[in-house]
């Protein structure tokens, strides 16, 4: 591969000073910065023609539309890249940066969902493929299951180590479909409806610290709980442009605190919600400037507390951090 001469490294710019909510009420998210690309983890590195064809231009490999997330105990940041067609991998500790999913068996097609198990072990929904594909620590193919008998289109997808459980929305057969880390089919979770246990069109899941996990059923405008066993708990949000309410629900997360993050494509922002289903606070807003979004998709909780945002058609990631005050207990 022929090399140009200049070598590209990234210059962090200065991060205004961009929070939630606005003065005169006390900030509760702050905006921390965005990642766009592997020059985001790197510290420089040669730069290449194909570098510059297919990433920013900089030498450095860009996002492109970037949707599911998920950030690992060893604080490294999976996204699924649906305009790569695989997973793009930041490890900040090591300043590394690789793709996953690239040949062999353990190839992706449409990577949609993105979660790994206390055992490091990397799992993958591959909506062109119907299949959920398993990598160790270091990216290398493990095995497959699903496959066409259990899955029609696999999106979000959540692992419950503590349980064994591997839960995975089929959002074609609107349901969840529910595996053990081995690939064996244990259940399946609700159908085509509007009711209680029902979905319609269903993206998204998270597993709470309880074990309860939370789905986003997009076209019936909420999100539901079921607990570990599959049955429902509840449900909160409805249609409309209220305050808890949603148009284009998307990505979902649960924090240590059992608060309940819900990006809304459409509203362009993310509500948190309390583990009652109770609107806490939203962020973001329509726009290209800093901690605004286009086409918010997935959400990652990070180990540091910090919140990550799949901004798609903006083609970078989001971060955000909770303010606390002194005296306060985080809840």
């Amino acid at each position: 591969m022929l090399l140009l001469a200049a070598c590209a490294t990234h210059k962090e710019a200065p991060v205004p000073d961009v929070v939630w909510p606005l003065p005169p009420d006390k900030p509760r998210v702050k905006f921390v910065k965005s990642i766009t690309g592997s020059g985001d983890v790197e510290p420089g590195r040669s730069r290449s023609i194909l570098d510059t064809l297919t990433g920013g231009g900089d030498g450095t490999t860009g996002l492109t539309k970037p949707y599911g997330l998920h950030m690992d105990r060893d604080g490294r940041l999976f996204v699924a890249d649906t305009g790569w067609h695989k997973v793009l991998v930041f490890d900040f500790a090591n300043h590394s940066f690789w793709i996953l999913g690239v040949d062999g068996r353990g190839v992706l097609a449409q990577p949609v969902g993105v979660d790994t198990d206390d055992q490091g072990r990397i799992y993958v929904s591959d909506a062109a493929q119907a299949r959920v594909v398993v990598y160790d620590h270091d990216g290398n193919y493990l095995n497959a299951f699903g496959g066409r008998e259990f899955l029609a289109k696999p999106v979000g997808l959540a692992v419950d180590a503590a349980r064994d459980r591997v839960y995975v929305v089929d959002t074609r057969e609107h349901r969840v479909v529910v595996f053990d880390r081995a690939g064996n089919h244990l259940r399946d979770i609700g159908a085509h409806g509007p009711d209680a246990g029902q979905f319609n069109w269903p993206t998204n899941i998270a597993v709470g610290p309880d074990g309860n996990i939370h789905v986003v059923d997009m076209l019936n405008f909420r999100v539901q709980v079921f607990n570990p066993e599959g049955e429902y708990l509840t449900a909160f949000g409805g249609v409309g442009r209220g305050f808890g309410q949603f148009s284009k629900p998307k990505g979902v997360a649960v924090d240590a605190d059992g608060r309940v993050y819900v990006a809304d494509a459409a509203f362009n922002n993310v509500q948190i919600f309390d583990g009652r289903g109770r609107l806490l606070l939203f962020f973001g807003g329509m726009g290209v400037g800093p901690g605004q979004f286009w086409m918010p998709a997935g959400i990652a909780m990070g180990a540091d507390g910090k919140v990550y945002v799949a901004d798609q058609f903006n083609k970078r990631i989001n971060v955000y951090e909770l303010i606390r005050y002194p005296g306060e207990d985080g809840s």
